[in-house]
């Protein structure tokens, strides 16, 4: 006879990754650690414009960069918060 027990399937195997029984799993992603991170990247390459260099191609290049990293992170964010990106 079947039981009436509702199953839960996150879509990763408990042969394959067995930690995933107590959990999310090594095979989990942590958005909130990828957008800390991202923050946190952008902030060191700006950190990186005082610094001793005569030149402003550094300055370019580190902005440019840390622009591209946080318009990396707020649209990874914003995707997630909508419900377009699971």
């Amino acid at each position: 006879m079947a039981t009436t027990e509702v199953v839960k399937h996150d879509g990763v195997d408990v042969e394959d990754v067995p930690s995933a029984a107590f959990g999310r799993g090594l095979s989990g992603q942590n958005p909130r650690i990828f957008h800390i991170l991202g923050l946190a990247i952008a902030a060191f390459l700006l950190l990186l414009l005082k610094g001793n260099h005569a030149g402003k191609v550094e300055d370019i290049f580190c902005v440019g960069f840390a622009v591209i990293v946080l318009a990396f992170t707020v649209n990874d964010y914003l995707g997630r918060r909508s419900g377009r990106i699971r």
